[in-house]
């Protein structure tokens, strides 16, 4: 865990991939105990601390988490979730596609890869959840028990084997980038759940919260974060 953002009312913690947003059935320590813990020792803090859970990421997924540090930040930020009030952007390196390059604007070298700038591609799909699998299903339209899902998506960067995509949602589902990008073909480095071909050799999947951007709940001042990379030299190879 590195924190990247605190004040009285907020902090923004960078997750790593592995760590679980809140406690679940395999009795694994949360990310929000680990948090109460570094706020209780850095403040000295006598009893219980106060944290609030507004969002999670999956597990595999690694990036920006935030949580409220008083109730009335988390009413707030919870209302600004549901609303779309708040912009959050996502990085996936994906299987590169050699047989569609893309429409690109401008490129600039990085030793093996490059940073390219294109257009924006809006998709939709409706989305089944397998609760029992734990696992999405996309469909190219309404069916029972759907739910549509829709992101924007371009591509950012590119290497020998890997493109760099970064991804906007517009709706929020279960697994939905890792559904949705896997249903065009793009399925997610090492996330064998959506039809990668190998795991990552950490069991992480190659999906970022990258960056996230809003309004403070309580000062109103404008909060924008970007999240580190991961450790991986793949990751660095584009950044």
């Amino acid at each position: 865990m590195q924190v990247v953002y605190e004040d009285n009312h907020v902090i923004i913690v960078s997750k790593r991939s592995g760590e679980i947003v809140q406690g679940d059935k395999t009795g694994d320590e949360p990310l929000s105990e680990t948090v109460k813990q570094y706020i209780k020792e850095k403040y000295n803090k006598p009893g219980e601390v106060f944290l609030g859970v507004v969002h999670r990421l999956d597990r595999p997924v690694s990036g920006l988490v935030v949580f409220a540090r008083t109730s009335k930040a988390l009413a707030r930020l919870n209302k600004m979730f549901a609303e779309g009030q708040v912009h959050k952007t996502y990085w996936a390196i994906v299987e590169r596609q050699r047989d569609r390059e893309p429409e690109i604007h401008g490129v600039q070298e990085r030793g093996s890869s490059s940073m390219i700038h294109s257009p924006f591609i809006e998709i939709e799909h409706w989305l089944t959840r397998n609760e029992k699998q734990n696992k999405s299903y996309a469909h190219h339209h309404e069916v029972q028990q759907s739910k549509r899902a829709a992101l924007r998506y371009r591509q950012i960067g590119r290497s020998d084997r890997y493109d760099l995509l970064e991804v906007q949602l517009l709706t929020g589902r279960h697994h939905q980038i890792r559904c949705q990008l896997s249903a065009i073909g793009r399925p997610i480095k090492g996330d064998l759940k959506y039809g990668a071909r190998r795991s990552n050799p950490d069991g992480s999947i190659s999906l970022l919260a990258r960056h996230i951007e809003f309004e403070h709940p309580v000062s109103h001042q404008q909060i924008v974060v970007d999240a580190p990379l991961p450790d991986d030299p793949l990751w660095h190879c584009f950044g």
